[in-house]
């Protein structure tokens, strides 16, 4: 009987949940940017046009605010506001599409929406609620938890030196000023963590059908 073909994934040892950079550095690169670029256009079109559009961000307890969940990580209170987020934006994006750019719109997509509606839920009454920072803690979040859910030591040695540039982060989990939503960056954070859970599960059930396919009598065996 021929042999399988062996992935090559397999073949060269490297496991696509345990890497460290995106498989694609060019097109992670490009995204990022793209992403960032975005959050410019938009804030330069509010400031351009009398539109008030940080109007559109989270209305706490608010059901006509709920459509602000998927408004507010685009929307900034000002240039500073958006300057302030766009280092961790661009470099958290980048490494966070280390299992593929997919991947990572899946694990955006987990945080963007649970850390929206975590603000939603529990902001002061009557506020609104915009920027990106809070899928920023929550790209962060993912990068420091992934590698203990993967058990790979490049991931965890990435995190320590994230943790070790961007730990002043980590006091924006906290209450503090009025004026900063400490409660987008705590569910955001909580977010992260949440989608490297969720890929880390994928990742091993797509780890164990793989090999059972590949085992002797098994499906993967059927072809001829």
């Amino acid at each position: 009987m021929p042999s399988q073909p062996v992935p090559a994934s397999e073949s060269s040892g490297t496991d696509p949940a345990k890497r460290v950079l995106p498989p694609n550095p060019k097109a992670a690169v490009i995204v990022a940017l793209a992403f960032t670029v975005l959050l410019y256009l938009v804030e330069l079109v509010d400031v351009v046009l009398p539109a008030d559009l940080d109007q559109g961000g989270i209305l706490a307890r608010d059901v006509s605010g709920l459509d602000g969940v998927l408004w507010a990580p685009l929307l900034h209170s000002g240039w500073g506001h958006l300057f302030s987020n766009t280092v961790p934006v661009l470099v958290f994006a980048f490494l966070a599409m280390a299992a593929g750019i997919g991947r990572w719109v899946l694990v955006t997509a987990i945080i963007w929406v649970l850390s929206g509606l975590g603000v939603w839920l529990i902001a002061p009454s009557g506020t609104v609620t915009v920027g990106a920072s809070g899928v920023a803690f929550g790209w962060l979040a993912f990068l420091l938890v992934r590698g203990i859910f993967n058990r790979s030591a490049g991931q965890i040695l990435v995190a320590v030196l994230l943790l070790g540039i961007w730990s002043g982060m980590l006091w924006g989990l906290l209450p503090g000023d009025p004026n900063v939503s400490w409660q987008g960056h705590l569910f955001g954070a909580l977010s992260g963590i949440f989608a490297a859970w969720v890929v880390a599960r994928m990742d091993k059930t797509r780890a164990r059908q793989a090999s059972s396919n590949g085992t002797p009598g098994g499906a993967g065996n059927l072809a001829g």
